[in-house]
């Protein structure tokens, strides 16, 4: 049986980096893991405790509850927005934290992933997100790192699933996702 891990992107641009490195883990996942790119991170209001409440609870925050706790490990694939990840990615967070102790990303394995325009890749948020994961619950694998600096530069003539080194990359922390979601 496959290990399904779920992908959340931090930027809602059709075209961008990060998502075609998410469409990289998607084309290189290695036997066994099927990726799969979440779409309608942009649907979801701010979280709003006033709102978190049975039977009122936004239709696009429970679809995304719905589709990580099908999941067995998550992505969040992130770039650097004035030195921290975006707020779709920190209110996806947020949604998948609540209700307080009930948190859908509970013992999760996840990694955080990305490329900037900078000469770090990204690693502001991705650290962030990375804490942030962590106090929402899910089993962080700090030892992940994929932050791929000089993105408009890098990828402007190849997408980064046609990158050789992108592609090694992506295939080895999906391996690394498997063997922890399959230990979980």
């Amino acid at each position: 049986m496959a290990t399904t891990v779920l992908a959340l992107v931090g930027s809602l641009r059709h075209g961008s980096t990060n998502r075609q490195l998410a469409e990289a883990t998607v084309e290189n996942a290695p036997q066994g893991v099927d990726v799969n790119v979440y779409a309608g991170l942009e649907e979801i209001p701010f979280y709003n405790e006033d709102n978190d409440v049975e039977g009122q609870v936004p239709e696009a925050a429970v679809k995304l509850r719905a589709a990580v706790a099908e999941a067995d490990a998550l992505i969040l694939v992130s770039p650097e927005y004035n030195g921290t990840m975006p707020a779709v990615l920190k209110n996806a967070i947020d949604w998948l934290s609540r209700p307080f102790g009930a948190s859908v990303a509970k013992d999760l394995p996840a990694a955080v992933i990305g490329t900037a325009f900078g000469q770090y890749g990204g690693v502001w948020a991705q650290d962030e997100a990375r804490k942030a994961l962590g106090i929402a619950g899910a089993k962080v694998l700090e030892d992940i790192k994929i932050a791929i600096p000089n993105s408009v530069v890098r990828f402007a003539e190849t997408h980064p699933k046609d990158d050789a080194e992108v592609a090694e990359q992506v295939s080895t922390m999906l391996n690394e996702i498997r063997k922890v979601a399959e230990a979980n």
